[in-house]
């Protein structure tokens, strides 16, 4: 059995630890409401720039653009994987992985060459160990997205599907349920699917109007289209990320709360096997001196 001054110092290591899970849960808590609000806020552009792209594509027939354009043949894919850059956020980083690992295997099985996008740490650091070939890769981005540092790495992406490198364009990251639950999202973003996936995983079809649809485009329909789309597919891994970092944020502070609870269920044991250990050497001492004052 452990002596009472080992138990105590047990104690005061674990007392240590859950103030600070206590303070990062309290972080956490309260970067999840900007992280959200900022992700909500953003859903409804999204929405609308998806209908808007659909219907100024389909309504010029002299142009048509390669995001729209389904190839006939698949052979090598482009794939976007959004991560966080720390940890102790549960199983939130695991579990997009795995979405990601699974579907390699099943790339890889059916002889297609895979092409990675990294956005956050973990992700850089597990892609290479599974075999994987990162073109490029951001880290760091701090605790709210910023377009201007994602935009490169999509960029070289989107250059090589019209460059004829990859074939096809897909996003994986963490929807944001509620705060207790997040899901690992993947889907084909190009070509652009004639469905538009919310959060939820509900697919929805573009908004359709009475009559047809018709534009007057400036200066040409394939400049804007170019613009439009770029946007729209830059748009679609804002979201991404803006949706990772709320579920992070949330998951975070979920896993600090049961690493503080827990915290308080270790010390309390520690303290009933202390005050045990304490009684039995009182015991003990009390045993001896009767045992002496009898033997004299």
């Amino acid at each position: 059995m452990p002596s009472s001054k080992e138990i105590r110092g047990k104690i005061r290591s674990v007392q240590n630890t859950r103030k600070i899970t206590k303070a990062m849960e309290m972080v956490a808590a309260s970067k999840m409401r900007k992280a959200q609000d900022r992700m909500r806020a953003s859903r409804p552009y999204l929405e609308r720039a998806f209908n808007i792209a659909i219907h100024v594509a389909q309504a010029n027939a002299e142009y048509r653009h390669p995001f729209l354009h389904k190839r006939e043949t698949v052979k090598r894919i482009g794939a976007i994987v959004v991560t966080t850059d720390k940890g102790l956020c549960g199983g939130l980083n695991t579990n997009v992985l795995r979405l990601v690992l699974s579907k390699h295997k099943e790339w890889t099985a059916a002889g297609l060459g895979v092409d990675y996008v990294a956005i956050g740490g973990k992700g850089l650091a597990f892609l290479p160990r599974m075999g994987g070939n990162v073109v490029a890769s951001v880290v760091q981005l701090g605790d709210r997205p910023h377009l201007d540092r994602v935009v490169g790495p999509v960029k070289s992406l989107l250059d090589r599907y019209i460059a004829g490198e990859v074939d096809e364009v897909w996003v994986f990251y963490t929807s944001f349920i509620n705060t207790m639950k997040q899901e690992p999202r993947g889907g084909r973003v190009v070509p652009v699917p004639m469905r538009f996936q919310k959060p939820s995983g509900e697919l929805v079809k573009p908004e359709s109007a009475a009559g047809s649809w018709d534009y007057i485009y400036e200066p040409d329909a394939r400049t804007l289209l170019d613009g439009m789309m770029r946007r729209y597919i830059e748009a679609i891994v804002y979201q991404a990320v803006a949706e990772n970092m709320g579920s992070e944020q949330s998951a975070r502070m979920v896993a600090m709360k049961a690493a503080t609870d827990n915290a308080g269920k270790i010390i309390n044991e520690l303290q009933l096997i202390y005050n045990k250990t304490r009684q039995a050497a009182i015991t003990k001492e009390l045993s001896e001196i009767v045992g002496g004052a009898a033997a004299v």
